[in-house]
């Protein structure tokens, strides 16, 4: 479940190491012609025809990299958060209890209620951020009633009042 925007990145990094090519062979090119010159007036078409646009190319380069590679992580992380917060709940589809889309539907629906040692959040017990961790521990009502602890906003859980 690639997204398209992972595959629109890949020609930014392309450009970017094209522009960081391309400056370095200008910057050796400009070098190359004015070590050659002996008089000033001599070295400056060198220095106005190469050094200088490939110290620009250089730049675009790297500035194209770092965007690319940026924008990158991002989709990643997009993609990421898609696949923990949007995932439809197993057997979802059979119950026609569904009062909208997979995406309105909290991922966790267990009633238990954990909480990490430490933590700042407390969680269902199908939570994808306590589920199969042998640290979470059952919520203390009373960290509920203090307020230290607040709800999950992936798995959205409902304080039990008994």
């Amino acid at each position: 479940m690639r997204t398209a925007r992972l595959r629109t990145v890949h020609p930014v990094l392309w450009a970017g190491w094209a522009a960081l090519a391309a400056g370095a062979v200008l910057c050796v090119l400009g070098w190359y012609g004015v070590s050659g010159e002996r008089y000033a007036e001599r070295q400056l078409p060198y220095l106005a025809s190469c050094t200088v646009p490939g110290a620009a190319l250089i730049v675009a380069g790297a500035l194209l990299l770092t965007h690319g590679r940026g924008a990158l992580a991002a989709a990643r992380v997009e993609e990421l958060y898609g696949l923990l917060v949007t995932a439809e709940p197993a057997g979802a589809e059979d119950s026609g209890e569904s009062s909208g889309t997979a995406a309105d539907a909290p991922l966790a629906v267990s009633g238990d209620l954990l909480m990490v040692p430490g933590g700042t959040l407390w969680h269902r017990a199908d939570c994808p951020l306590v589920a199969g961790k042998p640290e979470s521990v059952p919520v203390d009502a009373k960290l509920l009633a203090s307020g230290e602890l607040g709800p999950c906003p992936i798995c959205e859980p409902v304080e039990e009042t008994d």
